[in-house]
């Protein structure tokens, strides 16, 4: 295994059959640190396979996109994330259009992508997923704030009460209790947030909500539902709207979506297109794939095949 910053030519496809690949990891120290077994056993079987890895391992935010880009001009075969949600989408920032597939190695809180590629999580089959998966093209969204930020987005963006609580979570006790830490800023949010309305325009339709979600992918938080037909494939978004607001409905938009009922509530609706427009107070923080990438007001659009996406081959 060589943590250098030198790729090696791929060794020939050993005797049972997989091919070598040169591949570089982009780890992220701080994600998962009770998943550290699952990284070093996912790596030690990516050297059985007879892969060339190349391990980088990032100091803070910004360096995970920094790292991919530099591997696609690199010539490597495969760009592996080793990590959570959100360092995957720093790398995707990274490689949106540069052709080369990104693999994960899922060790963060939700891995929200993870589920919904239907990666099974046990090291081995990780590593097998990461060399001898295919390569599928999926779109992703963009975002652009009216007041400074900008970016893209694979799994879902959100404008309300969940991007409060992803604004405000603590980030030492998110490292120590996972989803606690959002379940602590969730209780927190419940008494301190005062559910403004937002106006919420798809494909020229006008919509009010008390809290959207723009969803490129139908799982959130985990293995929870909010779109059940998006589908990361799918060149439009599903806009979800929670149109009630107050603590007591958010509440029970919650207790739906952890008993997979969201999508029956009558107050609840999806709509879907590939143009959305967000208002609302100005310089609301805008979460997409669990960090604050922007603020009030935001145009989003969809950005058709960007990336190359390795999924399990069944």
């Amino acid at each position: 295994m060589d943590s250098s910053s030198a790729v090696e030519p791929p060794r020939e496809a050993r005797e049972d059959g997989s091919r070598a690949r040169r591949l570089t990891v982009i780890f992220n120290p701080v994600a998962g640190l009770g998943r550290r077994r699952r990284y070093v056993e996912a790596l030690r079987h990516l050297d059985e396979l007879g892969c060339r890895l190349d391990v980088r391992e990032t100091g803070g935010p910004g360096d995970a996109g920094v790292f991919a880009s530099e591997a696609a001009e690199g010539g490597c075969d495969r760009v592996v994330v080793a990590g959570g949600d959100g360092t995957i989408n720093e790398a995707v920032n990274g490689l949106a259009g540069a052709g080369v597939p990104l693999a994960i190695l899922p060790l963060g809180t939700a891995n929200v992508l993870a589920a919904e590629i239907g990666l099974d999580l046990d090291p081995r089959a990780i590593a097998e997923t990461i060399v001898g998966g295919v390569a599928r093209p999926v779109c992703l969204g963009r975002v652009r704030g009216s007041a400074g930020g900008s970016g893209l987005f694979s799994l879902m963006l959100g404008a309300g009460f969940d991007a409060h609580v992803v604004a405000g979570v603590n980030l030492k006790l998110k490292r120590l209790a996972g989803k606690g830490a959002y379940v602590a800023e969730s209780l927190r949010q419940l008494a301190a947030f005062r559910f403004p309305r937002y106006r919420v325009v798809v494909d020229g339709t006008a919509y009010e909500a008390a809290s959207v979600v723009v969803a490129k992918a139908h799982y959130y938080g985990g293995r929870y539902i909010v779109a059940p037909d998006a589908r990361l494939d799918q060149p439009r978004f599903h806009v979800c709207l929670f149109q009630r607001g107050g603590p007591l409905s958010a509440v029970r938009y919650a207790l739906a979506l952890q008993l997979g009922r969201l999508p029956t509530l009558s107050d609840y609706r999806i709509v879907t297109g590939t143009q959305v427009r967000i208002d609302g107070p100005a310089g609301d923080p805008v979460q997409a794939d669990g960090d604050v990438i922007a603020h009030l007001p935001v145009e989003i659009e969809i950005v058709p095949d960007a990336l190359s996406l390795v999924v399990p081959a069944r």
